[in-house]
Order: structure tokens, then C-alpha cells, then sequence
């Protein structure tokens, strides 16, 4: 999953998308906030994170040991900067961002507020209390982005629960809808968060559905959710990194 949404994250962190302050401070205020609900990728969301300062990339080499402040899941408790919400059950990071985003509209705060879902996640009944509530209120300053993979933990979202048409049901329930066809080619990211960017504040909240690649660049992990929640053995992680050249030397 972390592989799907590379772009995505750098795009937002590192590509102009978001304002944000290295510098963390769990008030978030004056500045855009970000909601990671699908915690399981968290691997992408700590590298990123690292990469722009947050903390230092070598903290990387601790995922997941003992006393690590960079859980499988992100949490709170470790106080890690960057890090605004424990995302271990899925389904509920819609809720969230949208208390975030209502309390910058009370605290006069122009910044927006930005969410990550996965496809699946949206199979829990909160998103959709969530999704309504949004409209309702008008909360014009959160962006939501869902990302379509079209895999989950236990195979694809058609198979353990189809969920139809999602631009439908998100218009049907008073958003404005927009698609990011490519989640894994740069440009067409950056320029779909820029367009969503422009959208806010016209008194609908902002879905972007944005298509993705589960395991994109590693052809052994795409088309399967067999590695949603595994790690690859040394052999599997060589022939991985042979297809995604070095670019930062700092692994």
C-alpha cells in the first residue's frame, strides 16, 4: 500500500501541495493539517515525514522494534512529530479531519485540512455518518482523497464487498467529486491536489478518488493484496530495490 501512495505523499509534503511546519505543534495552527486514516501505510507517511524534516531519517531503521517511536500503525503516545491521530482502526479518520476542520473554521484558521482513506476502509458505516455530516455543515475546507486500489487485507475490494460507484454515492451525499485517473504518475497528482486546492471553500467538502497501484514497481507485489501487511524476505527486498534505483542514498 505504501508503494501506491508514494506520490501522493510527496506530492502533498514536498510538492507545494500543503502548508506545513516541520517545526510540529499538535495545535496545528496556521498551517494545513494532514490525516493519515489508513494507518497501515505507514511506512510511506514516516519516510516522507523524515525526508522533510520532521525527524531524522536514520529513526527510519527502527520501524516497528521495540520501544520505537515509529509503530505499525502511527500513534500518539510516542510523540512523534507529525504524527496527529492514532490510525489503528480503520474508518475512522474521517471524523477526525473533519473535527480538525471544523474547529480551523472556528478559530478563523483559513488553512485547509487534507485526509487520506483507503477503498476499503470505506466499507465501515462512521465514514458515511462522517461523509454526511461534512456536507451538511458545509465543511468547505477538508480534502479527502481515497485511494482506489481496488485490494484489501483479504483479497479485492469486488470480492469481500463491492461498493459500487463511489463518485455517485460521495455526489449523492453532497460532495464535490473529483477523479485523479493516474495516483502513481507525479504530475497528474500534484496537479489534481492544485485543482482540489481551488475547490475548498465553495461550501461543499472535496473528495478527490484517486486510481492507484498496490506494490507499484515491484512486479511481484502489483495486482495482489497478498503483501498488504507483510515484509519481504532478503532475497524478495533485493529484487525489489533493483527496480527502484537509489535516487537519495540514505538506505
Amino acid at each position: 500500500g505504501s508503494l501506491g501512495c508514494t506520490e501522493f505523499f510527496t506530492a502533498l509534503y514536498q510538492g507545494g501541495i500543503m502548508e506545513h511546519k516541520p517545526e510540529f505543534n499538535m495545535d496545528g495552527k496556521d498551517e494545513d493539517l494532514f490525516f493519515l486514516s489508513n494507518g497501515h501505510i505507514s511506512p510511506v507517511f514516516y519516510s516522507v515525514l523524515a525526508r522533510s524534516g520532521y525527524f531524522p531519517v536514520d529513526e527510519l531503521n527502527t520501524f516497528r522494534l521495540i520501544d520505537s517511536r515509529l509503530q505499525g500503525h502511527p500513534t500518539t503516545h510516542e510523540g512523534l512529530p507529525g504524527i496527529r491521530v492514532a490510525s489503528g482502526s480503520l474508518g475512522q479518520g474521517m471524523s477526525v479531519a473533519l473535527g480538525a476542520a471544523q474547529a480551523k473554521k472556528l478559530n478563523k484558521d483559513n488553512h485547509l485540512v487534507f485526509s487520506l482513506h483507503g477503498d476499503g476502509e470505506l466499507q465501515e458505516g462512521q465514514n458515511w455518518e462522517a461523509i454526511m455530516y461534512a456536507a451538511g455543515n458545509k465543511v468547505d475546507n477538508i480534502i479527502s482523497t481515497v485511494d482506489l486500489n481496488g485490494q484489501q487485507i483479504d483479497g479485492s475490494t469486488e470480492t469481500v464487498l463491492p461498493m459500487g460507484n463511489l463518485k455517485a454515492k460521495f455526489e449523492a451525499f453532497g460532495w464535490d467529486v473529483m477523479e485523479i485517473e493516474n495516483g502513481n504518475d507525479m504530475q497528474q497528482v500534484i496537479d489534481g491536489l492544485t485543482e482540489a486546492k481551488s475547490r475548498t471553500g465553495k461550501g461543499k467538502p472535496v473528495c478527490i478518488l484517486m486510481t492507484t497501484m498496490m506494490g507499484n514497481g515491484v512486479d511481484f507485489m502489483m495486482h495482489t493484496h497478498a503483501w498488504h501487511g507483510k515484509a519481504p524476505d532478503d532475497e524478495q527486498l533485493e529484487k525489489a530495490l533493483s527496480q527502484n534505483p537509489e535516487t537519495l542514498g540514505d538506505y
